[in-house]
Order: structure tokens, then sequence, then C-alpha cells
């Protein structure tokens, strides 16, 4: 539409596809013609992982070109320094998982929940959760049902979730969908390993059995084992913590990948 307002202007539109713009909208049928359009009539289309570039070919059948530029991280702002707001461990064999969502039913909080329990039952274990939506008192209910709740903590809306996530020793993101999972590339970036589902472009971000580990949706199960496997082994989670920094520096930069984004401007401003 605002290239038809401003016809002659040599306007140029570049779309960037992110997720739920295409996972969610892409499935209502009284949005799908405006979207289609805004992705045929635009100068250039990004998305932000192959997964949703094939995902946006089959939903709306699209055949021009869509590049893919990946989410990035500025990998100087993460840091392993315990944030003030989380109280550091109480014992030095504890163990912390962690998981930030906005705590949709997309992102199976209530697994989580499942997950931890599992694992402290194992070793000494707290979990934090970030966030907060629908499913916060799902989480508390089944917390409390299988006897985690006074090992729960529930953070809570933040601002930043960087300073956060030093506290963690592996990060849990069991989602049912995540077009990327830019969430679990920051847990990586400050050398946190991720265990989460294998769906979307999750296996984009997260290499298995490197930076973390993959498993199918609703398996609570196998992510437990690979969790107290992982946090059992305290060599193999810093080697894998050190992994993960280091996919997150090396692929996600801002340095690497800002310059994508640009090119692309440039050569539509060009055409």
């Amino acid at each position: 539409m605002a290239k038809q307002i401003t016809v002659g202007s040599g306007l140029k539109v570049v779309t960037t596809l992110h997720g739920t713009d295409i996972t969610l909208v892409g499935n209502n049928a009284s949005f799908k013609p405006v979207t289609c359009l805004t992705i045929q009539r635009s100068d250039a289309v990004t998305a932000v992982s192959r997964y949703l570039e094939e995902e946006t070919r089959r939903q709306f059948g699209i055949e021009r070109p869509i590049d893919v530029v990946y989410n990035f991280i500025d990998p100087d702002r993460h840091d392993r320094e315990i944030p003030p707001c989380i109280s550091p461990c109480t014992c030095l064999e504890q163990v912390t998982l962690m998981h930030i969502s906005n705590f949709r039913p997309v992102k199976r909080v209530r697994d989580v929940v499942k997950i931890f329990a599992q694992v402290a039952e194992k070793m000494d274990a707290r979990l934090i959760l970030v966030g907060d939506g629908p499913e916060t008192p799902v989480a508390e209910q089944v917390a409390t049902e299988l006897g985690v709740l006074d090992r729960v903590t529930f953070v809570g809306v933040v601002d930043r979730v960087a300073p956060l996530l030093p506290a963690a020793d592996l990060f849990l993101l069991p989602s049912a969908s995540e077009s990327f999972g830019l969430v679990a590339l920051e847990a990586m970036a400050s050398g946190v390993p991720v265990i989460a589902s294998d769906v979307g472009g999750l296996p984009e971000v997260v290499e298995h059995g490197i930076t973390g580990y993959l498993a199918p949706v609703g398996d609570v199960d196998q992510m437990a084992q690979y969790a107290i496997d992982l946090l059992s082994d305290c060599a193999q989670q810093k080697a894998f913590a050190r992994a993960a920094r280091e996919r997150a520096a090396t692929v996600f930069d801002h340095r690497k990948i800002v310059p994508q984004y640009e090119a692309i401007y440039e050569q539509v401003l060009l055409e």
C-alpha cells in the first residue's frame, strides 16, 4: 500500500519474515491475501531461517527469491557474571536450569517443569523461569504437583535477558514451534548449552551433540536424560559451553550478519 500511495517516488520496501507472521498469520484466511501480496510486491524479502523460507513457500506458494539472513547477537554483551537479581547457588554442586519465553502454549512450559523434575531427582538443581504469560499458572501447578515448586524461581518479565543467562548451566526450550529460536542463540552466546525440540529453525542454531541436544517435541524423558547426562559430567558441560559460545560468536555475530542486510538494501536501491 505504501508503494501504491507513493507511486513514482522510487520508494523501496524490504520485508523481513520473523515467524508468527507466517506460521500464525499464514494460517488465518482473513490475513493470508494481504500477507501474500506484501511478500510478492516487496523489492526484497528476507527470512531468519531456512525453515522459515521453506514454510513461506509452502504456505503461500511463493516462488520469488527469499534471502535467508539469520538473527544475530552482540557477543560483547554476553558475559559470565551472575546478575544481582538472581542469587548465586547456595551449593557449589548445585546446577541451574533456565527457561525464558512469553509463556504461551507453544513454548510448552509444562514440559520445562517436567524435565526439571526428573533432573532434580538425580541431583541438586534449581529452575529459573523468566517471563510471563498465560501458561505461568500452569507451570506453578505442575511444579506443585511434582513437588519441586520450592526449587523453582519465577523471575517475571525483564527488559534484557543477557544479564540473567550467566546464572544458568543449561537452557531448556522444548517448544512446539520456533521459526529460529533467538533466545537459544542468546543462551549459547552466554556459554550456556541448550536442550531444545528438533523443530523449525532450532536445528540451524543448536548443533546436536556439540552445543546442546535436540529431541522430538514432547519427548520429556529424552530431554531430561540429555540434561542429566550433560550436567553429571562437568568436563562435557564445559566443552558444550565453550562450543556454544564459539558457534554464537562465529556464525551469528552482528558484525557478520548486519552487512548481509546492508548488501540487500544497497542492491535494492540500485535496481
